[in-house]
């Protein structure tokens, strides 16, 4: 499973890697995510189609984000890959999801695209935590600046609210660890760019009335109402979609264990043969 690289439009280099047999399809993943994270997920297809897992820029093996990174970019790179592999099927998570669907919007070059818990924001997105992050960073404090991310970003339980943020700290030094925290810290100015590209897209969702491909939309049935209610709103707004709810599944169903469950309502959408 070598890597094979393609140039996106700003001469960035954008690696994937290919497996299995069977129509073309992409795997893009999301933030705080490399291609090692869907591995899992891109097996569970092999035996079905010919899967072009992407490792995103800013991540190790493509090209940075650059000075002037916005999800233009990332459309570019996904249509790199798409020219390279030919692909016209297509599975986005998270961030991914948000970026696929805008490539389907302006370029129409899918048939059928399924993404996970995509990131087109609905409701406003929280962005207060994006100033003290940045500068945990910058003082080169990585687990204060995640402290700040999960804290502030909408995901966590509201018990961690009241919890001080030197303990939270502590915490996170403890849990956050080994080769996951490994992979993820260099990922931390890249999750603020691309958390910043998401608040960015607030009040487009309108506009994702122009996908004119086929979409399955899931999400997990262990994530927050509302969240569930911004996705029942995406598939209201795209002209042709459909939502289902994976019950026991959060946010990060497509990884680890539970990505053969993605897998399973991915397969049958995506592969009409």
């Amino acid at each position: 499973m070598n890597d094979t690289i393609v140039t996106s439009a700003d001469g960035t280099a954008i690696a994937f890697r290919t497996m299995g047999r069977g129509p073309a399809m992409i795997l893009f993943g999301g933030t705080f995510r490399t291609a090692d994270d869907y591995l899992p997920l891109a097996s569970a297809l092999a035996g079905s189609f010919t899967v072009h897992l992407v490792q995103r820029r800013g991540r190790d093996g493509s090209g940075p984000l650059g000075p002037d990174y916005s999800l233009r970019k990332e459309v570019e790179d996904l249509l790199a890959v798409r020219a390279g592999t030919g692909a016209r099927l297509a599975f986005g998570h998270s961030y991914g999801g948000l970026v696929l669907l805008e490539a389907a919007r302006t370029s129409g070059v899918f048939d059928r695209i399924a993404v996970y818990e995509p990131g087109v924001p609905v409701a406003p997105v929280p962005t207060d935590w994006m100033a003290p992050y940045r500068e945990r960073l910058a003082a080169g404090d990585p687990y204060g600046a995640f402290v700040h991310f999960i804290r502030g970003s909408g995901g966590a339980p509201p018990f961690m609210e009241k919890l001080p943020h030197w303990y939270l700290r502590t915490v996170m030094r403890l849990f956050y660890r080994g080769a996951g925290w490994r992979r993820m810290r260099p990922l931390l100015a890249a999750n603020l760019a691309e958390h910043g590209q998401i608040a960015a897209q607030q009040g487009r969702l309108a506009e994702f009335a122009a996908v004119k491909a086929a979409v399955l939309v899931l999400c997990g049935g262990r994530s927050k109402a509302a969240h569930r209610e911004e996705f029942a709103a995406l598939r209201d707004m795209l002209p042709d979609a459909a939502l289902e709810t994976l019950d026991r599944l959060d946010h990060f169903g497509p990884e680890g264990r539970t990505a053969a469950v993605v897998a399973e309502r991915v397969r049958p959408f995506l592969d009409l043969r």
